[in-house]
């Protein structure tokens, strides 16, 4: 009626697989709340067979993604970042709520995720010059090493820091070529269903991208045994389990990158170190014509 209170239009919060928003096909859902212990949402909980959708969707994508040129790939990552920054009053508020920040704290650090995405879009056209080149050789050959994309990459997202750290672990993986899976934060995964929001308006493929809410701990374990999981990041590894989760992923020869002993500061220059474990080098021997 006019003049009365409205109730709130309560939104449902669902995983992203291959460019869509399904339920858990477990029906499983849990609550999420703020910093004080207030509800805020219902999120979905993924299943063994959500994750298993989204490493299928994961592998469909990659050899157009991988194909794609570098600077086109650029392009679609600072495009992200666009989409981003129109969508930035949302994320500062669900980063508040999350991380329990001041307003301009949560401004800074929406801000600096923007920043970082757009930073890994520049890289994507340089890393061939900068990770590749001419070997000499004693022959008659050229010889030239190139990097290329691993695959599939698993991605455990930090727990604490709910955007800056998500896109932090996301998207060097992306700028690399990749496509990923990623288990969001358990206790703060608003911003990373907005950044699913944002990666389905904006150029990414589907498929490139698949967000997971639910528990890492339970979702690791069956990413880090997947046969067609080509690499893991235990950055949001549950605590006690990082070695046990690389131990699974021995299993089928992953590439693993180390949960850190401590949360990283994620506003420090990450540099390379998280494009480079899931690139490999590849070589070409030509030989020289006479």
């Amino acid at each position: 009626m006019i003049g009365s209170e409205r109730l709130a239009v309560r939104k449902t919060y669902k995983l992203y697989i291959n460019g869509a928003f399904p339920r858990s096909e477990s029906g499983r859902t849990y609550e999420v709340t703020d910093s004080r212990g207030h509800f805020l949402a219902n999120a979905a909980r993924a299943s063994r067979k959500d994750a298993r959708d989204a490493v299928v969707a994961a592998r469909a994508a990659f050899p157009k993604w991988s194909g794609t040129t570098a600077y086109n790939r650029g392009q679609v990552l600072y495009r992200v970042a666009e989409v981003m920054e129109g969508r930035h009053v949302q994320f500062c508020e669900e980063v508040a709520a999350g991380e329990g920040l001041s307003q301009s704290r949560a401004r800074a650090a929406v801000d600096a995720a923007i920043d970082r995405w757009v930073w890994y879009a520049g890289w994507t056209d340089k890393l061939a010059a900068v990770l590749g080149g001419a070997n000499p050789v004693a022959g008659p050959y050229f010889d030239f090493s190139m990097p290329e994309p691993t695959g599939v990459v698993a991605v455990l997202a930090p727990q604490q820091s709910s955007l800056l750290g998500l896109v932090s672990v996301l998207a060097p993986v992306l700028a690399g070529g990749n496509t990923a899976v990623v288990v969001t934060s358990k206790q703060r995964p608003l911003p990373a269903v907005t950044l699913a929001e944002v990666l389905a308006t904006s150029d990414v493929p589907g498929g490139v991208v698949n967000l997971l809410t639910g528990d890492a701990e339970e979702l690791g374990t069956w990413l880090a045994e997947h046969a067609d999981v080509d690499a893991i990041d235990l950055t949001g590894a549950p605590a006690g389990r990082a070695m046990e989760l690389e131990r699974e992923a021995a299993g089928t020869v992953k590439r693993v990158l180390r949960a850190p002993a401590t949360e990283p500061d994620w506003t420090a220059d990450p540099g390379l170190s998280r494009m480079t474990p899931f690139l490999e080098t590849k070589t070409v021997w030509h030989p020289i014509g006479l």
